[in-house]
């Protein structure tokens, strides 16, 4: 299944949008990006950075974190755009959760890995 890049960023959108403002608020100095180019593989998403719960000593001026989603994974891994938008969702969640400090075996618990 593939995803036209452009329809693919708008479901990254829409699922950083089901993010309840409260938390949202919270998520500062973190860019949520898409690989286009990247070879399918088994990685969906990645999150690169310091998570909240660990920022104690974290300073001022330092590069913003970084959660990058992998379209092509996502896309090679799905049969219908229902499927891409399922986890798109899920994945864009997952990565926020660790940028909130949850680990994966919280995650796995959780339904979210």
């Amino acid at each position: 299944m593939d995803v036209e890049p452009e329809r693919f960023e708008e479901l990254v959108v829409d699922a950083l949008d089901l993010i309840p403002d409260e938390l949202g608020r919270l998520m500062e100095n973190v860019a949520v990006v898409v690989d286009h180019r990247s070879p399918p593989g088994s990685l969906f998403g990645l999150y690169e950075g310091v998570p909240l719960t660990e920022r104690a000593d974290y300073g001022g001026m330092v590069m913003p974190d970084r959660i990058t989603i992998f379209r092509r994974a996502i896309c090679a891994d799905c049969t219908s755009e229902d499927e891409v938008v399922d986890q798109v969702r899920v994945t864009v969640l997952h990565e926020v959760a660790h940028h909130f400090g949850i680990d994966d075996h919280r995650l796995d618990e959780l339904g979210w890995s």
